[in-house]
């Protein structure tokens, strides 16, 4: 049966259907008046064709008021433009319930990346034992993340979950149901989530989502590739931020930490007992009956009762069902055997923890924890009186003979009595959800060996003489990039840290951070500064006979390390160790790469093939050779250059503060962290945390760190007469084209006539005009070098989605920009300061509707 193309299958199923269901959507009234769903496809005419007329917003605004309107009042204009924010944060939800309906039909879930695909080439090539070994020891590791880039709240999460249903169904009755109702639902909370608050709306995807795919690909492995062999080895594992990542997040507190675990242990003990109770209704035989009965018992006990006790153990639990395995197989021929080993294979894979619970914290807030424990203890100790004037080989030497038995109440500093209580906090976590429920301490920031054993030292003054912890050192700007595998090699060399590491089994975690890489040198510099950073990191450990891991700090868009993230992982070669892929996962990458079973368990597959890729199908040619790694470096410095000047121009933080939302983000109430990793008025660059920043530049549709400094790189390749290395380079070096091709996505979502206006603007008229000239050099030379007319034009579906998003979102962006000037008015003091407070909330609207409609932020 012949198979449509990809982009055919898209239009029919998301664009089709899109525009059917938005003529219902339209038409529902919201409040008193009904015309607002008439009036909204008028005004997104009118700014399509203002911005193709160079019309600013505020002239587009106007323009369709005096075409549409009967001389409203600036207060009904504005309340209209509230009322067009509404529908159209709606119109996104619809669109995104569409396009995960159509997922498993635009998508072959069974293509190239599949699991399908990955045994059947194996058996093809005659490489089943070694894939078998791989798996053994292979893992994938997703680890979400509460970053403030989408949170809608639970009863919204629920409809898009009905809906997306009701779509697939075609059933209209319902679908117009549910439009209804999201027309009802707010969208924003009053109040800021707290983190815990944020914990539970990502415990709802590991219920929901991940435990289903996760078993389904686990059934998968084991029937097909294992032959009903049990697996010894989990392949996926699930980390978990919220609740754990300090981090510049004062409301991050050790009870909240413990009432996360324990929401954790709960959840995944609730989805036991679901199951457990599926499975009673079919496992009805003499012998098995009565276990699963004092299974389900003491599972809903363990659920249900507000005692908080757990009435079976772990490994009660696995010796019970694999009890029952043993009498189905031998008395019951083998039936309902796959719903057993379903089971079992969750079991294993999640225990009592679901997800591990990661703590996080700055290594600036360590060392002023030590400051103060060793100021305590310093008139009994002449060495921790006078640690902070030793040299730091001397302070490397004291950290590894340190112990103690120290209690937080000893101390009146709050971080420090919470840093402290962290580390107790782990080890009640292990207490009660077994080792994997918090067994790593990150340690952001990370610039020196002292770092890490600072850190390790707190573990030893909190009486823990072997902690069953991984000590995770992140870095992430450019200079500490630079010195990893030194920072690393100092620590393999210290007798004490060599002897942890030997208790963890020689493996090292080395996280390594893409967002403040990026503001901090840019999209060519951050990205390669990392692929060299874990070649040399590699290199020593092998050295040293350590297993490195990396863990990735990646977000949703290019500029936060995104994209197209299974294509790096194939692309790494031998030279950088593979044997693990690890990544953060957050904001809407969550909800579009991983919201519904089907997605999860697509993009959970693509990265065990990009595993496969590595370790099975070694293709030598994938290592990048010395001539490449010159160009690519020749690239990333000459990028560099240029984000640092444009980084260091006067008008940077100005242009930030005053023309973009970068303000406005901590009145969002999207997330529970601020804005800035400190308190201060002033805006410190160094401080401002990437989530801001980076979505500052999206929300103003240019996208600057997901590009700047790319066309200057390849253009001085093209003057000099040298353009065929780099041509040859983008045909053969997947990771090259990987990186251009991320960047293309992110110039697929700027949008430079939205904020053209401000060419003109006598403060920031050339500094707009920088980024316009870097961005058009940028578009010209990446379809030189792919060979296209369009950006994405070998993604036509991706390509599809992005254009229809930004359709949708147009009046919106419009209507941010008509704010943002008319707040610039009265700051300047040419407009009535009355309606200031009002401009901004239409701002800060906007701002998360935005957001939410981009599914991955730039």
């Amino acid at each position: 049966m012949y198979t449509l193309p990809k982009i055919e299958r898209f239009n029919q199923n998301v664009l089709s259907k899109y525009h059917i269901y938005n003529s219902v959507f339209i038409t529902l009234p919201f409040d008193a008046i009904d015309n607002t769903g008439v009036l909204l496809p008028l005004f997104t005419e009118v700014c399509d064709n203002g911005f193709k007329n160079n019309l600013s917003p505020v002239e587009i605004v106007n323009s369709f008021s005096q075409k549409y309107l009967d001389n409203v009042s600036e207060e009904e204009k504005i309340s209209l433009m509230f009322r067009f924010i509404q529908y159209v944060e709606r119109q996104i939800v619809l669109f995104d319930a569409i396009e995960d309906a159509a997922f498993p039909v635009v998508n072959n879930m069974e293509g190239k990346g599949s699991l399908r695909d990955v045994k059947e080439r194996a058996d093809t090539k005659e490489l089943k034992q070694e894939l078998i070994s791989f798996l053994e020891d292979f893992n994938i590791r997703t680890v979400l993340t509460a970053h403030p880039t989408q949170f809608y709240p639970g009863s919204v999460l629920g409809i898009i979950t009905d809906l997306t249903d009701a779509v697939r169904a075609n059933d209209l009755v319902k679908i117009k149901e549910l439009l209804a109702q999201l027309g009802k639902t707010p969208f924003i909370k009053k109040d800021k989530p707290t983190p815990f608050d944020e914990a539970v709306s990502l415990i709802w995807y590991l219920e929901n989502v991940f435990y289903q795919s996760s078993g389904e690909m686990l059934q998968y492995i084991q029937k097909n590739i294992f032959k009903e062999k049990a697996i010894s080895n989990s392949i996926i594992n699930l980390g978990f931020w919220p609740g754990g990542d300090r981090d510049g997040n004062p409301f991050v507190t050790t009870e909240i930490t413990l009432k996360v675990a324990d929401r954790l242990r709960t959840s995944i003990l609730k989805s036991y007992y679901l199951d457990v109770r599926k499975l009673k209704r079919k496992l009805t035989f003499s012998g098995i009956d009565t276990i699963i009965s004092d299974i389900e018992n003491k599972l809903y006990r363990s659920v249900f009762y507000s005692t908080g006790t757990i009435y079976i153990t772990l490994s009660e639990l696995k010796d019970k069902l694999n009890e029952i395995k043993l009498l189905c197989i031998e008395k019951h021929q083998s039936l309902y055997l796959d719903d057993i080993n379903d089971l079992i294979n969750k079991v294993n894979l999640f225990g009592f923890h679901f997800a591990s619970l990661d703590i996080r914290q700055n290594s600036k807030i360590h060392n002023k924890v030590i400051k103060t424990i060793f100021h305590s203890f310093g008139t009994s100790n002449e060495d921790f009186k006078n640690y902070f004037t030793y040299s730091s080989e001397k302070r490397m030497e004291l950290l590894t003979t340190i112990s103690g038995n120290i209690s937080s109440d000893l101390f009146k500093d709050e971080m420090t009595k919470q840093t402290l209580d962290s580390i107790f906090a782990i080890k009640t976590i292990q207490e009660n959800n077994g080792e994997l429920g918090a067994n790593r301490y990150i340690i952001s920031n990370n610039e020196s060996a002292l770092n890490v054993m600072e850190t390790y030292a707190l573990f030893k003054l909190c009486n823990w003489e072997n902690p069953s912890v991984d000590i995770v050192p992140l870095f992430e700007s450019i200079e500490d990039l630079k010195d990893a595998d030194k920072i690393m090699e100092q620590l393999y060399n210290n007798k004490e840290y060599a002897s942890h590491l030997k208790n963890r089994g020689n493996k090292q975690t080395v996280m390594l951070g893409f967002s403040d890489g990026t503001k901090d040198g840019g999209y060519l510099m951050a990205n390669w500064g990392i692929y060299k950073a874990k070649q040399t990191i590699t290199t020593i450990s092998r050295k040293y006979g350590i297993k490195v891991v990396f863990f990735d700090g990646r977000g949703g868009p290019p500029a936060r390390g995104g994209g197209k993230t299974h294509k790096f992982y194939a692309s790494l070669g031998s030279e950088i160790e593979n044997q693990e892929i690890q990544l953060t996962i957050q904001g809407q990458t969550i909800s579009s790469n991983f919201g519904t079973t089907e997605s999860c368990r697509y993009n959970l597959e693509n990265l065990l093939s990009a595993g496969v890729a590595n370790q099975i199908y070694k293709n030598e040619s994938i290592n990048l050779s010395d001539s490449d790694k010159k160009i690519i470096d020749e690239l990333s410095k000459i990028g560099y250059q240029k984000y640092l000047s444009f980084k260091n121009h006067p008008k940077f933080i100005p242009y930030l503060e005053q023309m973009s939302t970068l303000n406005y983000y901590s009145k969002t109430n999207i997330g529970s962290r601020p804005s800035k990793r400190n308190a201060s008025e002033s805006l410190d660059f160094a401080d401002l945390r990437a989530i801001p920043f980076v979505g500052s530049w999206s929300q103003m549709k240019q996208n600057v760190p997901g590009f700047f400094g790319v066309g200057t790189a390849l253009k001085y390749f093209e003057e000099s007469g040298d353009w065929d290395k780099v041509q040859t380079l983008f045909d053969t070096s997947l990771f090259f084209r990987t990186l251009l091709e991320n960047s293309m996505m992110s110039l697929a979502k700027s949008f430079l006539p939205l904020t053209q206006y401000m060419k003109n603007d006598p403060e920031f008229g050339d500094f707009w005009q920088i980024i316009f000239d870097e961005f058009q050099e940028t578009k010209r030379l990446l379809l030189k070098i792919a060979g296209h007319k369009e950006l994405m034009e070998n993604y036509p579906d991706g390509k599809a989605s992005i254009k229809m998003r930004e359709d949708i979102v147009l009046p919106l962006l419009t209507i941010q920009q008509y704010a943002l000037m008319k707040i610039n008015e009265i700051k300047k003091g040419r407009s009535d300061a009355k309606l200031l407070e009002v401009y901004e909330k239409l701002v800060t609207r906007s701002l998360f509707g935005n957001t939410n409609a981009s599914r991955n932020s730039a």
